[in-house]
């Protein structure tokens, strides 16, 4: 991924098993919410939740690699990797921050729909653009990371 959204969030203790395993059910939870702040990111001046731009998941694959683990910050990198007429696909490759592993990785295909009557509509190509170009190389940091690291000189 060229110069990706990056999102970093923390692994909580519920989110695990007694094992101290994250479950498997958590990595899609972990892709939303990263897919929630790429939007944001990829669309500055406009509120990619204000029911103007409505989308619904139709296809979720993920692939797990290794386990993420309690109180583990994650690192998730995020791009769109396709577009069809009416959807997008966004990739997120998930990872131990600071590290090269790749934990698990997320494919998550959109399709755009009018909100009036919930049918398909093309994406148009003003969001082709901020989507492909608007979020990248920016980074938000929900678990402190970017901070501590800084200032450890990481």
């Amino acid at each position: 991924m060229d110069q990706p959204f990056r999102y970093y969030l923390r692994v909580r203790y519920q989110e695990c098993d007694a094992q101290n395993v994250v479950f498997n059910s958590r990595y899609s939870d972990y892709a939303d919410l990263c897919i929630s702040e790429f939007l944001r990111a990829a669309m500055p001046g406009r509120d990619p939740f204000d029911g103007s731009f409505e989308i619904q998941v139709v296809r979720q694959l993920i692939e797990w690699k290794a386990p993420a683990r309690y109180n583990d910050v994650l690192e998730l990198a995020a791009a769109v990797a396709r577009f069809g007429t009416s959807s997008f696909t966004v990739a997120i490759e998930m990872r131990r921050a600071g590290t090269a592993d790749v934990l698990a990785t997320a494919e998550t295909v959109y399709v755009c729909v009018d909100s009036a009557t919930w049918t398909k509509r093309p994406v148009s190509a003003e969001e082709r653009e901020m989507l492909s170009q608007g979020a990248r190389g920016k980074r938000i940091d929900h678990a402190g990371y970017l901070t501590a690291a800084m200032m450890e000189g990481r």
